[in-house]
């Protein structure tokens, strides 16, 4: 009998487990003040938090500026990680916060932002005439994605586009599942309707 045979692979839970505290060890580290810590932390989820922040920006640049800030607030708050979520849950659930109040404040200053999407109906420019689908596609989404309420875009694309179930949704929104459930219906209406609209202009 080969070694490889006799290897014995830890179960799921186990697993699982040990992940927690591997991320408790980092945290604590990071804490410290150890060398490296928080660095190793910033490789570990910088890419998921990037691609975040880029999907519900629309902008690349942005969602560099805002990644730094995001990473930032999490070495002031990491006090406040008690290890109840996974490490990235609690990362993802601060990057969500720091990304809707920069929507916020753009809008805010854009004068862009309404809740009332029935009472909108110039998402598309008609001067423009008829563009190519893929450029009309991306132009009216991002228009369209802009004109949802915060908490409706933000359950829509962590659910739809980040691919979150649900109960992930809720919990990085700090909701009730049945609420991302009823924002993502609602997000998925409206932006049906703003879009067809938009085509037909």
């Amino acid at each position: 009998m080969t070694a490889s045979k006799l290897t014995v692979r830890p179960t799921a839970p186990a697993a699982a487990g040990s992940g927690r505290m591997a991320e408790l060890a980092l945290v604590e580290r990071v804490r410290r003040g150890e060398l490296g810590a928080f660095e190793e932390l910033y490789r570990t989820h910088a890419g998921r938090l990037y691609s975040l922040a880029c999907r519900m920006l629309g902008n690349p640049a942005d969602a560099e500026d805002l990644l730094q800030e995001i990473f930032l607030a999490a070495h002031r708050k990491l006090d406040g990680f008690r290890g109840d979520a996974a490490l990235g849950t609690w990362l993802y659930r601060l990057a969500t916060n720091q990304i809707l109040d920069h929507l916020r404040s753009r809008a805010a200053r854009a004068g862009q932002l309404t809740d009332a999407l029935d009472d909108t109906g110039t998402i598309a420019d008609t001067a423009s005439g008829r563009l190519g689908d893929r450029a009309v596609t991306k132009l009216d989404l991002e228009r369209a994605l802009a004109q949802l309420p915060e908490g409706c875009r933000a359950a829509f694309l962590l659910h739809d586009v980040e691919g979150l179930e649900h109960q992930e949704v809720a919990h990085v929104l700090g909701i009730a599942e049945g609420t991302s459930k009823s924002q993502v219906h609602k997000a998925r209406l409206r932006l049906r309707a703003l879009l067809t609209r938009g085509s037909s202009a």
